[in-house]
């Protein structure tokens, strides 16, 4: 089995749509739902602003990265030469864990069609709904 070039930190189980999320969305999602303490949301806040001046937004390189329709199930895995995004992130699952919402740290070598790649991530369509 080939090791691992890239992880995810998604929500434990499946959306409605069938989508395991990723961290991000699940802490923004608790920011929306106004769950966050005032010193969490300023964390939160700060770390959000940091992550879109130090790396680009796939959907600034293509607008249709994260279409469904385009490129179904599509999500974000970074590369796991990206230390300091993978240690970042920490903030996230922390935030997530003091308020009880579960989520898991998945590895893999082959994310499967990889529709957009920069020197950080890739964003790849699973194998079970690549077409």
């Amino acid at each position: 089995m080939p090791a691992p070039l890239f992880v995810r930190f998604r929500s434990a189980t499946a959306n409605a749509r069938g989508v395991q999320v990723g961290v991000f969305a699940l802490a923004n999602g608790l920011a929306r739902a106004g769950r966050l303490s005032a010193d969490e949301y300023a964390l939160w806040r700060r770390s959000n602003d940091w992550f879109e001046a130090a790396y680009a937004e796939p959907t600034l390189a293509d607008p249709a990265v994260y279409d469904r329709a385009v490129h179904p199930g599509a999500v974000a895995w970074f590369k796991l030469t990206a230390v300091e995004l993978i240690q970042k992130t920490t903030l996230y699952t922390e935030l997530l864990d003091a308020h009880q919402v579960a989520w898991e740290r998945v590895e893999t070598a082959d994310p499967g069609r990889i529709v957009h790649e920069d020197d950080v991530q890739v964003v790849a369509v699973p194998w079970r709904v690549a077409t």
